[in-house]
């Protein structure tokens, strides 16, 4: 009996490792699960409320449709899964998978809670950064992969919205490393003693547009555009590669949110902050939330915008988005001079 509980034991530490617990747990897989099966529902239920129509309501009526996403899954999951004849097959079937486990990689680096780490680096605000960039060359490939126009032109237009945002996201990121003086996560969070969105508004809107272009969530759908390329990179896809497809814009979207909670709205801090270094796991609870709740605000702005032609998209992010974050670099400077 002994030994059972000793094996209980052994294998409730080695998964609350923070080797094995962040990548898995949160802010990993299972938090990526809780997100997409909520956050997708929440779309759409609050965009039927304000365009006054019904959202998911017939699987799971007494609970609103909640479980609606579970049985799209399932459907997803037993669905035929069809290759192109002209089509790259290796690639075509390979960079799906790819790119949803290379848009889950930057959370890695994430602490979740003080002084808790998968993999410790100095400089983890560039890594997450950098993983992240990779993304949009999955997308690219995955477009290529399928010899199809529609997703060639889908393609075309995930690469020239990353070199639309991509500068003004790593500008704007750029700018409160300079006003924290580190490219630490932590460090960024300990030294955020008033939110950075005060003490630099004009990087946080730069971020925040840049990252719902990244993450391809309207009004800059413009990659997978419907009315016009049907599904862009995508077209091809069916069954569960298709589910996974749609997946790495709100693993995206989450990856993002959490950087712009760490960087504008204190990170893991609560209203208290000395609660957060009483009880650790306080601060990645508060860290969720306030995730969670700009995810739900950019999911919202579905509802109430129209979708940017690819030619308004790209005027913003080179006309509007560079010139903001060019412009938050020598007010961080100013405000790190004054604060």
């Amino acid at each position: 009996m002994m030994d059972l509980w000793s094996l209980i034991w052994w294998l409730i530490e080695l998964i609350f490792m923070p080797q094995i617990f962040i990548p898995l747990i949160y802010p990993g897989l299972v938090a990526v699960l809780v997100i997409l099966l909520t956050i997708i529902w929440l779309e759409r239920k609050i965009a039927a409320k304000i365009q006054l129509r019904y959202g998911p309501l017939y699987v799971s009526k007494p609970i609103g449709g909640a479980l609606q996403l579970l049985a799209d899954a399932l459907r997803f999951l037993f669905q035929e899964i069809i290759v192109p004849v002209d089509a790259d097959k290796v690639v075509f079937l390979v960079v799906p998978v790819l790119s949803m486990l290379i848009a889950l990689t930057p959370i890695v680096f994430i602490p979740p809670y003080p002084g808790v780490y998968a993999v410790k680096v100095e400089y983890n605000l560039l890594m997450v950064l950098a993983l992240g960039s990779i993304t949009p060359i999955t997308l690219i490939a995955i477009a290529w992969a399928a010899n199809n126009k529609f997703t060639i032109i889908g393609g075309l237009r995930e690469a020239f919205m990353t070199i639309a945002y991509e500068a003004s996201l790593m500008l704007a990121t750029l700018s409160m490393a300079i006003l924290y003086g580190s490219l630490s996560i932590e460090e960024i969070i300990y030294a955020q003693k008033i939110p950075g969105i005060l003490l630099n508004p004009l990087a946080a809107i730069v971020f925040f547009v840049a990252m719902l272009m990244s993450s391809g969530k309207l009004p800059f759908d413009i990659v997978e555009g419907e009315q016009e390329i049907v599904a862009g990179p995508f077209t091809e896809y069916t069954g569960i590669i298709y589910g996974l497809m749609m997946g790495v814009g709100y693993i995206q979207l989450y990856a993002l949110s959490m950087l712009f909670v760490i960087l504008f709205l204190g990170g893991w801090y609560p209203l208290i902050p000395w609660l957060a270094e009483i009880y650790k796991p306080l601060g990645g609870i508060m860290l969720f939330i306030k995730t969670y709740l700009v995810i739900v605000f950019s999911v919202f702005l579905r509802s109430v915008y129209g979708r940017y032609r690819l030619d308004q998209a790209i005027e913003i992010g080179w006309r509007k988005l560079l010139l903001l974050a060019i412009i938050s670099i020598p007010l961080s400077f100013a405000v790190g001079v004054l604060v």
